[in-house]
């Protein structure tokens, strides 16, 4: 057993090229080099690139209002105690409402050492402001 203590890792910043606007993530974890997560709190209109998950992705929304889209499907909001799966492929993006912060805790399984493949920055008319 392990037990990793709130607060004893600092918060950092979501990259620039994996995000737009501001993007803080704390506590990333990871189990038997497979799992990989991270609780992810999006400002308002802060969201990821369009991306894939080789095994696919959960998502557990804490806090706030999100949005999340696949390509070719409508954009979605997404409420506290909401639980999104993504199918492993499958091209998405999610983030913060415009006017609203939303939290998440974002859990993927890795495969040959890779849990994402970041792609294009998702645009102002496809996130829909």
């Amino acid at each position: 057993m392990n037990i990793r203590r709130s607060g004893a890792e600092a918060s950092v910043r979501g990259p620039g090229e994996y995000f737009t606007g501001t993007v803080r993530i704390d506590a990333p974890f990871s189990g038997n080099g497979t799992l990989s997560g991270a609780t992810v709190t999006f400002e308002p209109g802060a969201r990821t690139t369009w991306h894939t998950h080789p095994l696919g992705q959960t998502l557990l929304v804490t806090s706030g209002l999100g949005r999340v889209q696949r390509e070719g499907g409508p954009v979605e909001e997404i409420r506290p105690g909401d639980i999104v799966w993504i199918e492993p492929g499958e091209k998405h993006w999610h983030g913060a409402a415009p006017h609203c912060a939303m939290t998440h805790i974002a859990i993927a399984e890795m495969k040959d050492g890779k849990v994402v493949d970041w792609l294009e920055p998702v645009t102002d008319a496809q996130y829909g402001g």
